[in-house]
């Protein structure tokens, strides 16, 4: 790049090219006193930019009074162009009003700005020059090569003055390239690896548990026939049948025994115990053909359930009866009270108490879940129905490879903001930015307020290039997400501070930490890293590494190598 620092190579390299005309020819002979700087000298992209700043120095007594000059920078790539301001510059004797560069010298720093554009990575940013004289064939402004500082011949001329393709040819053939290619890294910022799921409640073994009461008479422990023939037992007798069927269920029945707290706590232990035996007894008649095994307990009696039954209950002053009872802590004493407030009330002695004395029969089931292979199958043969929300949210997070599909799916029929969040996830993490950015919008239309909902739309408006909108969203996201706000920003410094993984090397490499960069990606053994160590090698000037690198991030994802290829910071490699 240092050949590039001198003006006079934009403004002429051969004096008799412009013998003919006659202000430059004092500026020729000094040409060597030019200086000329591109920073940065491999541009960068940022922020959706690509800026350089282009800095001229002149000495004392070199600009021609009459001289007049433009400069335009342009980048050039396959395709197209973008041209800056232009910048004009005259003698002290011209009449017009561009910069004046007088007999004193002077400098000037051009600052261009080009929003990017991804055929740029693989680019030239130009300058290209006219001049104008008083006197001689340059009396209106006209090109030169700035290369070699020649006039167009009148072929030239003539092709410039058609305009159209060849033209523009011939303009990029003229022109002095100053910096070559852009430093896209920036682009390389994982925001998909910061982003965050919305939890599932799927469950692979979900329990359902089915109860029963069979009653008792006060004091009793006999099983009448009619408190077996009720429609919560028929009911229980179903279900454990069905459970019996379902070759993914597993269940236990338990028959407990209870009695009501209004008699002597002895006597309701050995009353709840006989009541639990009897009720075993006639839960395995009634259950003779499920073939289960049925375990009984006594629990003695039911101050928990009288609670519940109370609070539960209409009567007027359930509040007043409950908290007396709190008062004592004697099963006696509460068993008194119970009495005399069972004489006033007669809820509780006609509704409340003899529903405690009872045998309750429990069926508790474990009903095991497809597996997530039967659910891989399901999604991928587009048998999307079988499967429950739960189970196409939970399927979408443990086979990544089905997660689009399942994702789309799930949102659709249930407009769920969990779904819609997860799918923005996945299409992120395909690279579909724009897809992402668009769930992630319609996780909130579905009423998703959610804090990873926060923090994937900044992410995701990063990723799409809206660093304003995502800094409004990021004032409540975290750390990490934050400072890669900052990195998207180009303020690395700061990032490299929070993050972690990949994404600090990518800061720490733009921030020129090379070793901390290589550290932070120690851990990490995949194709993207391995391409970041090529390129943290080659800045190093170690080519075989880089050489090595490289094949490693190929043969993990081909698509690099196509990468590469543009990419200015592999260069070396292709030489």
């Amino acid at each position: 790049m240092k050949s590039l620092l001198k003006l006079t190579m934009v403004l002429a390299a051969a004096s008799f090219a412009l013998t003919s005309c006659n202000c430059f020819k004092k500026m020729a002979k000094n040409q060597d006193d030019v200086k000329l700087t591109c920073t940065p000298e491999v541009l960068v992209l940022n922020n959706g930019t690509v800026a350089a700043d282009i800095n001229v120095v002149f000495p004392a007594k070199y600009f021609d009074k009459k001289a007049e000059l433009k400069v335009t920078p342009v980048i050039v790539f396959e395709g197209g162009e973008v041209a800056a301001p232009t910048k004009c510059l005259q003698g002290s004797k011209v009449k017009d009003n561009y910069t004046m560069v007088g007999e004193n010298g002077g400098s000037y720093t051009h600052h261009v700005e080009f929003p990017y554009d991804e055929r740029m990575q693989k680019s030239e940013l130009q300058l290209r020059v006219e001049v104008k004289c008083p006197s001689g064939p340059c009396k209106t402004f006209t090109l030169i090569d700035a290369n070699n500082g020649a006039l167009p011949t009148k072929e030239e001329a003539a092709v410039l003055a058609k305009g159209g393709a060849e033209a523009a040819a011939l303009a990029k053939k003229f022109g002095r390239t100053i910096a070559k290619g852009v430093n896209t890294i920036q682009k390389d910022l994982d925001y998909a690896e910061n982003m965050q799921v919305a939890a599932n409640d799927y469950k692979n073994v979900t329990t359902v548990v089915t109860k029963a009461d069979i009653l008792y008479q006060i004091n009793s422990s006999k099983v009448a026939k009619k408190a077996i023939k009720t429609e919560q037992l028929s009911n229980l007798e179903d279900k454990v049948a069905e459970n019996k069927a379902n070759d993914r269920a597993s269940q236990t029945v338990y028959v407990n025994g209870y009695a009501s707290p209004d008699g002597p706590e002895k006597f309701n232990d050995k009353l709840s115990g006989a009541r639990s035996e009897s009720g075993k007894k006639a839960v395995e008649k009634l259950l003779k053909d499920a073939g289960i095994q049925i375990d009984a307990a006594a629990y003695g009696e039911d101050w928990e359930g009288f609670k519940e039954a109370v609070a539960a209950s209409n009567i007027e002053d359930k509040d007043m009866i409950l908290q007396v009872l709190k008062m004592y802590d004697s099963s006696a004493q509460r068993e008194k009270e119970i009495k005399n407030m069972s004489a006033v009330y007669g809820e509780l002695k006609s509704e409340i108490l003899p529903k405690l004395r009872r045998a309750q029969v429990v069926n508790s089931a474990d009903i095991k879940g497809k597996t997530d292979d039967e659910m891989l199958a399901l999604v991928k043969a587009g048998k999307f129905g079988e499967l429950d929300l739960e189970e196409l949210l939970h399927i979408a997070e443990a086979k990544p490879e089905c997660a689009i599909a399942a994702l789309e799916y799930a949102s659709a029929k249930y407009n769920d903001a969990r779904a819609y969040n997860n799918l923005g996830l996945a299409y992120a993490q395909a690279g579909q930015n724009a897809k992402a950015l668009a769930a992630f919008e319609n996780a909130v239309k579905a009423g998703g307020n959610s804090a990873e909902l926060n923090n994937n739309l900044a992410l995701a408006y990063l990723a799409n290039g809206n660093v304003d909108k995502a800094k409004v969203y990021a004032k409540a996201a975290d750390a990490q997400t934050q400072a890669l706000v900052a990195a998207a920003e180009g303020n690395y410094a700061a990032a490299s501070q929070k993050l972690s993984g990949y994404n600090a090397a990518i800061a720490q490499y733009m921030n020129g930490d090379l070793a901390a960069a290589k550290k932070s990606l120690v851990n990490d053994n995949s194709a993207k890293a391995d391409y970041l160590r090529a390129v943290i090698a080659a800045k190093e000037g170690n080519i075989n590494n880089a050489k090595a690198q490289l094949n490693s991030a190929i043969a993990k994802d081909a698509s690099l190598a196509a990468k590469a290829k543009n990419d200015v910071n592999l260069e070396a490699l292709y030489k």
